[in-house]
């Protein structure tokens, strides 16, 4: 039997590895271009993915021959650079199975980050990750930095404004809970009336947190929205009971709520919502600077790698398969700027 020291020793190592996966990512500092050779494949033609990902992903090299016609769509500026230059909002702590810091403490990995070396591959483009925030990401496409983001960006109609989209995966939200806790989220905000809720700021779901936030204010409601500066200060704050909830992007919960099972901070989904609101399908898009031109060989990669099936394995190699597009589109209808 064990003794009370004992099981305070394995209380505090369980709780301690609820954190790895995030901790892993906290060591990368900077936005200094990465080389993608770390994760390049064996052969010419191949992309290795999945690979450094500290047990999130199952590792597999993938096919990506470059398609000389879309190769042929790109804007010259681009064919002659050679490189695809590719923004991550990684920083600081990274979001598994999404983005982050790989075992080896410095190369960028994820579902996104592969899929960005994926399509560059097809477009014979060498991928090169640009790592920074949230935010910065967006400045970096603007000044002309980065290429294209491919980092879980949801296609909105205000942000068409300034930004072209090819669509790649759906997107729904979560809310994270501790495992005691037992609301559930159906759809209707009115649920979060005299909760408090943190969000990532600058996100899609920002906005739409604070919509809704607005809305029940009008009722005469209170829903308290909190901001920290990074999953883990989050996640402490929902096992020390200083938040009713973490609403984020549904993969990276599904995954959190997976690695803490049976943990001291074991968490659960309290349901999910549509990225684009409750009327239509969020997507997931590659982002690039409105009229770069990039949409449409990107669209056309994506849909290249759909119809050889690389796509579907990339997916399942992340634990993706339910979010699966059936064909990737150039500036669909996004969430609406009603919600936004």
């Amino acid at each position: 039997m064990p003794t009370p020291r004992s099981r305070h020793r394995r209380t505090a190592l369980l709780a301690a590895l609820a954190l790895v996966p995030l901790a892993a990512t906290l060591t990368a500092c900077g936005d200094d271009a990465e080389p993608a050779a770390a994760v390049a494949g064996t052969a010419k033609g191949e992309v290795a993915i999945g690979g450094l990902s500290n047990g999130a992903a199952k590792p597999t090299t993938l096919k990506a021959p470059v398609v000389d016609a879309l190769r042929a769509q790109l804007p010259k500026e681009i064919k002659d650079k050679g490189e695809l230059v590719i923004g991550v909002g990684v920083l600081p702590a990274g979001s598994p199975p999404l983005n982050f810091i790989g075992s080896d403490q410095k190369t960028v990995t994820g579902s996104e980050s592969d899929l960005g070396r994926l399509v560059a591959a097809t477009l014979g483009l060498k991928p090169v990750i640009r790592k920074s925030t949230w935010e910065n990401m967006f400045l970096g496409i603007d000044s002309g930095k980065v290429d294209a983001a491919f980092s879980n960006v949801t296609d909105t109609e205000e942000r068409k404004r300034k930004y072209e989209f090819a669509s790649y995966r759906q997107d729904n939200l979560a809310f994270e809970t501790d495992k005691s806790q037992s609301w559930t989220f159906t759809g209707d905000y009115k649920v979060l009336a005299g909760k408090t809720v943190a969000v990532s700021s600058g996100t899609n779901q920002e906005r739409i947190l604070l919509n809704w936030q607005r809305q029940l204010k009008k009722q005469g409601k209170k829903l308290d929205v909190k901001h920290y500066p990074d999953l883990n200060s989050t996640y402490l704050a929902l096992s020390g009971r200083k938040i009713d909830a973490y609403l984020g992007p549904n993969p990276a919960i599904a995954y959190h709520t997976r690695t803490t099972e049976g943990t001291p901070r074991a968490t659960r989904s309290a349901g999910t919502y549509s990225g684009a609101g409750s009327e239509l399908q969020g997507l997931i898009a590659a982002t690039s600077k409105k009229g770069s031109g990039l949409a449409k060989p990107f669209a056309g990669a994506i849909n290249h790698l759909i119809d050889n099936g690389e796509y579907a394995k990339w997916l399942a190699t992340w634990n993706l398969s339910d979010e699966a597009v059936e064909r990737s589109e150039i500036n669909p209808p996004g969430l609406p700027l009603s919600d936004s």
